[in-house]
């Protein structure tokens, strides 16, 4: 067996205003994934609505999460919150060079 090492930081960048997402690993139940956002937020008027839940943690920088209740959740490097499915939510505003760790699981039958 051949254990290959990955960096996480390793090419994380997005151009300004933007994200880039990339999966990291991926079955049938879970997806785990990379974001990095720089100055990014969502487009006026959108809302995530996901069907399955989510786990998101701050690697580097600082984001703010709005939620359609009207709270606004502000996390820096270490927060972390578990959004449950089909909760509508928004980025509101990130630092340059914003990385996160995203972890989607999928609802059971």
């Amino acid at each position: 067996m051949t254990i290959t090492i990955r960096n996480l930081f390793t090419g994380a960048t997005a151009p300004p205003g933007l994200e880039q997402c990339l999966t990291l690993f991926e079955n049938a139940n879970v997806r785990v994934a990379r974001i990095v956002s720089n100055a990014h937020r969502s487009p006026a008027g959108f809302w995530y609505d996901q069907p399955e839940d989510e786990w998101v943690m701050v690697l580097r920088g600082q984001a703010t999460l709005e939620f359609t209740d009207g709270e606004a959740v502000a996390m820096r490097a270490g927060d972390h919150v578990t959004i449950a499915s089909h909760v509508r939510h928004r980025v509101s505003e990130t630092d340059a060079e914003t990385s996160w760790l995203a972890v989607h699981v999928k609802p059971q039958p």
